[in-house]
């Protein structure tokens, strides 16, 4: 019993990562379509910086060599965003099939499709867009870079306090759903979510210093709805892909059902 237990974890967990590696090609796209002309313009407006304060020191500055890059930004905008995003969503997709295969019959009597639709709609709430909402992505060399360990911190805290709160709201949800019935259990829990994680975004402090005096607010706006959509377009397509193979893999005779009924007309 515990070897098919563990066979199925394994066949679904293949399949997570088989369903974030084709959810990554999707967010990679969106990354290089919507997502690099911002990033571009924000190493514009650092490199007119720099030069207006070489311009300033005088030949001194102009005497300084110019650092050599390790790696173009040709390369980074293409094949090293595309690494980066899809070993990402290689990544997350096994952690999430994990979870999968841990709430699956524990949270409802759901489908597996739509288990997996409530699976990666909570990790994109508690993973990223709670955290996001109190420290919003900013554009790269943007920030100061002194305090770039502070503003990390910060930001891991709030997807440790995310998830922690998503958890337990989940358990306060099954444990008044018998007398409060599903949906306002469902309310109740979700309400509490919503206080906690405003009281813990109260109480964090701030990023003040995130983002450079002067920088363009549109570049930023840009930058940061780029950055949202495509952890929107990874979650959603993971869970369409997903929730499909896994379907497949654990009800093999209701899919093989519903394709009879579709294709053998009624008498």
């Amino acid at each position: 019993m515990n070897d098919t237990k563990s066979s199925v974890v394994g066949r679904l967990l293949v399949r997570g990562m088989l369903a974030g590696l084709i959810a990554g090609l999707f967010a990679f796209a969106l990354a290089y379509v919507a997502g690099e002309p911002s990033v571009d313009a924000s190493i514009a407006v650092e490199e007119a910086a720099a030069a207006a304060e070489h311009a300033g020191h005088g030949a001194a500055a102009a005497a300084e060599p110019e650092e050599e890059e390790l790696v173009s930004r040709a390369v980074q905008s293409t094949a090293g965003l595309a690494t980066g995003v899809l070993v990402y969503g290689v990544a997350l997709g096994g952690i999430a099939s994990l979870a999968f295969a841990f709430v699956l019959g524990r949270v409802g009597r759901f489908t597996p499709k739509a288990t997996a639709a409530l699976v990666a709609a909570a990790a994109f709430t508690t993973v990223y867009l709670v955290p996001f909402l109190k420290y919003p992505a900013t554009p790269p060399a943007v920030g100061n870079p002194d305090t770039i360990g502070k503003r990390t911190t910060l930001f891991f805290l709030m997807i440790l306090l995310s998830v922690l709160l998503g958890v337990a709201a989940v358990v306060l949800g099954r444990r008044l759903a018998p007398r409060l019935g599903n949906w306002n259990a469902t309310l109740v829990a979700g309400a509490g979510f919503a206080v906690a994680v405003a009281v813990a975004c109260a109480f964090l402090p701030g990023n003040d210093d995130a983002v450079q005096a002067g920088f363009p607010a549109a570049v930023l706006w840009e930058f940061r709805l780029a950055t949202l959509g495509i952890q929107a377009v990874l979650w959603a397509v993971f869970a369409v892909a997903f929730g499909t193979l896994a379907q497949r893999l654990l009800a093999p005779e209701t899919v093989r059902a519903a394709a009879t009924r579709e294709t053998v007309p009624a008498a």
